[in-house]
C-alpha cells in the first residue's frame, strides 16, 4: 500500500495535539468537526471524518420508522401533484454541501 499523504504532529503534555493542515484539507476538517479513529489488530490508526448526529433528527426518524411499523396503512405513494409541487419550489436552487457555512448560520 503506497502513502499518499505523510504527517508528524506532537501529542502535548495534556494529551492533546495539532491535525496537521494537509490531513484537515484531505478529511474536509473544519473548527469543532467531529473525528474518528479506528484501530486494527497491527496497531495502525485510520482517521476519518466522524457524521455527528442530530438527535432531534433521529429521534424524528425513529418516529417514522415506529409509526411506519405499526400503521402501514398510512404510507401512500407520492401522487404526480405533489411532486411536481415540490419539484416547482426547489426549481433553480443550488445547495453546495461541501462549501462552509458563514458565521450567522453556524
Amino acid at each position: 500500500m503506497s502513502r499518499i499523504l505523510h504527517a508528524l504532529s506532537t501529542l502535548t503534555d495534556r494529551y492533546q495535539t495539532t491535525i496537521p493542515e494537509p490531513v484537515r484539507q484531505a478529511l474536509h476538517l473544519g473548527k469543532r468537526d467531529k473525528i474518528g479513529y479506528t484501530i486494527d489488530n497491527s496497531g495502525k490508526v485510520f482517521l476519518e471524518r466522524a457524521d455527528e448526529d442530530d438527535p432531534v433528527l433521529d429521534q424524528f426518524l425513529t418516529f417514522l420508522v415506529n409509526d411506519m411499523k405499526h400503521h402501514p396503512e398510512h404510507i401512500q405513494p407520492l401522487n404526480a401533484a405533489l411532486f411536481e409541487r415540490a419539484s416547482a419550489l426547489i426549481s433553480g436552487v443550488e445547495v453546495d454541501l461541501d462549501s462552509p457555512l458563514n458565521d450567522r448560520d453556524e
